[in-house]
């Protein structure tokens, strides 16, 4: 059985991914909630978030040309595109993909772990960084030198699974004076495991900076794939 490391380098070719699913839908988070999206969903992932929800992506999928996934895209008439996984940066492949979305005149936002280096991601691509808290279990992987490499076009978003890992949100945001960086921070409560209303009454009573979001396309379509 091949190595957590072995499945996260998926791709050898420098024109190709390994692709899970492309499919249009809502935009379900991000400050691009409830716009019409085309998702480019890659396999494979470096980590094991307790409340990942896209656990299918870890394994299998089919190499893709990139012609291939412009033609998908395209097909589906829609301007904005997310790059998401598994964990996308896991295949070099992806950046000059991005990039070549980018040329095709779309709106390009990746979804990335930030357990992984963002510097080489094109500047047009506008970039979700999930950072892992103690609840995820894998805290230790969050890469903050990330953040000099995140601008007013990005986002910042932690997944928040109790009440101890919004105290350790809120440290993290004091800490790193994220209320006064050019991107969106964003607070979402791990699905079945925090009640958005307790989330919600936290943030308001706190008054802090944030923007807090709750999974659209869960309430919508709950985990089913390609939706």
């Amino acid at each position: 059985m091949a190595t957590r490391s072995e499945q996260a380098r998926v791709s050898t070719r420098a024109d190709q991914v390994r692709l899970t699913e492309i499919f249009l839908s809502l935009q379900g988070e991000s400050t691009r909630v409830g716009l019409p999206t085309v998702f480019v969903r890659l396999t494979g992932c470096p980590l094991r978030c307790g409340y990942c929800d896209t656990a299918y992506a870890f394994h299998g999928g089919r190499l893709t040309g990139f012609d291939d996934v412009l033609n998908q895209v395209a097909a589906y008439g829609a301007r904005h595109v997310t790059v998401t996984g598994g964990e996308p940066l896991a295949q070099p492949a992806v950046l000059p993909l991005m990039t070549l979305l980018c040329d095709a005149g779309y709106d390009v936002s990746l979804e990335t772990s930030g357990a992984l280096d963002v510097s080489r991601v094109d500047p047009r691509v506008s970039k979700v960084v999930d950072v892992k808290t103690p609840g995820s279990g894998e805290v230790q992987k969050n890469l903050w030198s990330n953040l000099a490499h995140c601008t007013e076009r990005d986002e910042l978003k932690f997944v928040l699974t109790g009440r101890s890992d919004y105290d350790w949100a809120k440290l993290k945001c004091d800490e790193l004076g994220l209320y006064g960086r050019p991107f969106e921070v964003l607070f979402s409560p791990a699905a079945g495991e925090l009640a958005p209303r307790d989330l919600a009454d936290w943030i308001v009573a706190d008054r802090i900076a944030v923007r807090m979001q709750i999974q659209l396309h869960k309430l919508l379509w709950n985990d089913e794939p390609g939706r």
